[in-house]
C-alpha cells in the first residue's frame, strides 16, 4: 500500500509505502546504485517532473529494515533497500548545496521489486526551477569576513557530523557554492561552505549584508 501526497501549487510531493503492512518489496535485494538511480529518473520522467538541471552528483546509502525501522547497512548484500539522492548541477562552476549536504531535495528509497508500484518505498521531491537567464551582480564577502562571521556564530550548521559538543573543531576546507533550498525562493543565494573534521559542514551567506540595506 503506497500513499502519494502532492502540493498542486508548488509541485512538491512525497511517496510512502507501508512495509509493516506488506514486506514483499524487500523479498528481493535492491539493485546497484546506478540501476536504482536510473529507475528513479525513469519514474520522474514518466511523471513529467524530471528537470534538465538535476544532473549533479548522485549519492546512495544502503538500508535495512530492523524492528520496523530503516537503519544503515554496510553493503548491498546486507541491505533491503537503497536510498538514492539526485543533486542539482553546478552553476558558474559552483556546486549546489542543500540544507543537509548528505540529502538531496529530490531523493528516493528504492526496492528490488519487479513491480513498479512497489519500487519506490519512499520518495521526496522538493524541486524549484532556477531561471538561468536572470542574474545580477552583488558584493561578495571575502573568505576572511565569512570566517569572522563563522567564529562569531553567524552560521548555519548544515551537518555536525560525528562532532560532539565541546570537541575542538578544525576547518579543513572553505569554498563558494550556491544554496539550493527545499522551499521556493526568489534567487539562488551564494554561500561560503566550511568543512571540518568528522563530516562537519556549515554555511555562511556570501553576499554582504549592506547589499540588503541592513
Amino acid at each position: 500500500p503506497s500513499v502519494l501526497e502532492i502540493n498542486i501549487i508548488t509541485g512538491v510531493f512525497s511517496i510512502s509505502y507501508d512495509l509493516i503492512a506488506d514486506r514483499s518489496p524487500i523479498d528481493t535485494k535492491p539493485p546497484i546504485a546506478e540501476v536504482a538511480a536510473a529507475e528513479y529518473r525513469s519514474a520522474l520522467s514518466t511523471a513529467g517532473v524530471l528537470p534538465d538541471d538535476l544532473t549533479g552528483p548522485v549519492t546512495h546509502n544502503f538500508l535495512k529494515l530492523s524492528d520496523g525501522k530503516l537503519i544503515s547497512a554496510l553493503s548491498l548484500s546486507e541491505s533491503d533497500l537503497i536510498e538514492i539522492n539526485l543533486f542539482r548541477k553546478s552553476y558558474d562552476n559552483l556546486p549546489s548545496m542543500t540544507g543537509n549536504p548528505n540529502k538531496a531535495n529530490v531523493w528516493a528509497i528504492v526496492s528490488g521489486s519487479s513491480n513498479k508500484k512497489q519500487q519506490l518505498i519512499v520518495a521526496e521531491y522538493h524541486y524549484f526551477p532556477v531561471d538561468e537567464s536572470q542574474s545580477s551582480t552583488y558584493p561578495i564577502k571575502t573568505p576572511t569576513e565569512a570566517y569572522a562571521e563563522f567564529t562569531a556564530g553567524n552560521v548555519y550548521i548544515a551537518d555536525i557530523g560525528l562532532s560532539k559538543e565541546g570537541d575542538s573543531l578544525k576547518i579543513r576546507r572553505v569554498y563558494l557554492a550556491y544554496f539550493d533550498p527545499d522551499t521556493e525562493t526568489d534567487f539562488f543565494q551564494p554561500i561560503y561552505v566550511f568543512e571540518g573534521d568528522n563530516g562537519f559542514t556549515a554555511y555562511v551567506p556570501a553576499i554582504k549584508s549592506d547589499y540588503y540595506g541592513e
